[in-house]
């Protein structure tokens, strides 16, 4: 039997959304705080309250499937393949027969293929039943996101699927780190997408007035923290890491770019769509993190916070963030990405665990951009506009889903020990 509590390591990082397709080209974007989001282009807008998102631009899923596999996939598992292609060429794992049982996937995603459910009931409802397609199931259900790339991989190990909400990719990265950790794995290809930019997707967020109206000004539209916030922006895409225990990654000489060293969960017990004022589980989320990983609250140096733009969600995290961290809370830099790629619901919490692990390689904090006016509630260093170069040790993203589920998920930086 391996033994217990390993350490386990990120090789490799696939990011795809408004920025761009694979992390060569969000991070240098991400970095620079460019905005992503834009007028909504996959259907006609016109009628909607909301009419910008964050698209994936110039994607080809022939990039990535061959044609006859395009009926049998809804959009966000061609996304989670993208991101997987991404990250597994930066990792350089390669899944040969001596580990392929030792190889899992665990891909997150709150609500699947809705473009095809759409697609699907448009057909029924204009032809009868006899219209909808064999592939249909298939090309929805949550789990086939990863059903697709353990097939692509030939991974043969542990595969699984969250849709946890907007937790759901951070709950597959830490589920997964748990996986490696106990010795179910070697390694994990983990994360989440998401593809909701649909008529309901959009039509439904809009109808809770969850949503931005600032149609006239995408790129400032997703402002997290700032006073001015009146709602989230809904992005598409994928965020995929490659978790490997130490002893893999050492083994086979991969470049390492950060070590999972704690991962938390929590339920808030209060509401289908809404945190407690008092922040309780964001609060319990974090701080069991932090045991988990065995780390103080100042020894935290970045938190790439949910932070989704939405005037209760934003001063409700700032709240728990300044009861987990204490007399510290100040001295931490914060910031939300999801003031350039929009929020990737299902997506997010891959996406942003991503860009935690880079922060750490590179010693440098993605800023919140669109941060123009301060709000009282809302007190931290959020790291306004610009990104900022900074020594940091450890790194927490957080992951807040409806339903009251949260996540939250340390890193720590590379240094070879």
């Amino acid at each position: 039997m391996p033994p217990l509590n390993r350490r386990v390591v990120v090789t490799g990082v696939g990011l795809v959304c408004d920025l761009g397709i694979g992390t060569e080209e969000v991070w240098p974007r991400l970095l620079a705080g460019t905005p992503g989001i834009g007028p909504i282009t996959h259907f006609d807008a016109t009628a909607f309250d909301c009419r910008i998102a964050g698209e994936v631009r110039n994607f080809d899923p022939l990039n990535y499937l061959e044609k006859k596999e395009l009926k049998k996939t809804g959009r966000f598992i061609q996304l989670a393949l993208a991101g997987a292609e991404d990250a597994m060429r930066m990792s350089g794992l390669k899944v040969t027969p001596e580990i392929h049982d030792a190889v899992g996937v665990y891909i997150g995603t709150g609500i699947g293929g809705m473009d095809v459910i759409e697609r699907e009931h448009n057909k029924f409802l204009d032809g009868g039943p006899g219209r909808i397609s064999p592939f249909f199931i298939p090309a929805s259900i949550s789990n086939l996101a990863s059903g697709h790339i353990s097939i692509r991989y030939g991974a043969r190990g542990p595969n699984s699927a969250t849709a946890t909400a907007c937790s759901a990719s951070a709950h597959a990265v830490g589920d997964s780190f748990r996986i490696i950790q106990r010795g179910d794995a070697e390694a994990m290809i983990c994360g989440g997408s998401e593809a909701a930019v649909t008529r309901m997707g959009i039509g439904g967020f809009a109808s809770m007035k969850a949503l931005s109206t600032r149609n006239d000004n995408p790129g400032g539209s997703s402002r997290p923290f700032d006073a001015g916030r009146d709602g989230f922006v809904v992005g598409e895409g994928a965020g995929v890491l490659i978790l490997e225990s130490l002893d893999l990654a050492e083994r086979r000489g991969a470049k390492i770019l950060a070590e999972v060293v704690g991962y938390g969960m929590s339920g808030d017990a209060f509401h289908i769509t809404q945190p407690s004022e008092d922040g309780d589980g964001a609060f319990r989320v974090m701080r069991a993190a932090m045991r988990d990983a065995g780390v103080e609250p100042g020894q935290v140096g970045y938190v790439n916070a949910h932070g989704t733009s939405t005037p209760l969600g934003d001063a409700i995290e700032t709240k728990a963030m300044k009861r987990a961290f204490g007399d510290v809370a100040r001295k931490i830099a914060v910031s939300s990405t999801k003031s350039m790629t929009g929020h990737l619901l299902g997506g997010a919490g891959g996406l942003e665990a991503g860009i935690s692990a880079l922060a750490l390689r590179d010693q440098m904090l993605p800023p919140t951009i669109n941060y123009e006016t301060p709000d009282p509630a809302c007190d931290l260093d959020y790291i306004p506009n610009h990104a900022r170069k900074a020594e940091v040790e450890y790194a927490l993203s957080n992951s807040f889903g409806f339903g009251g589920t949260n996540a939250a998920l340390i890193f720590r930086r590379w240094d070879g020990r």
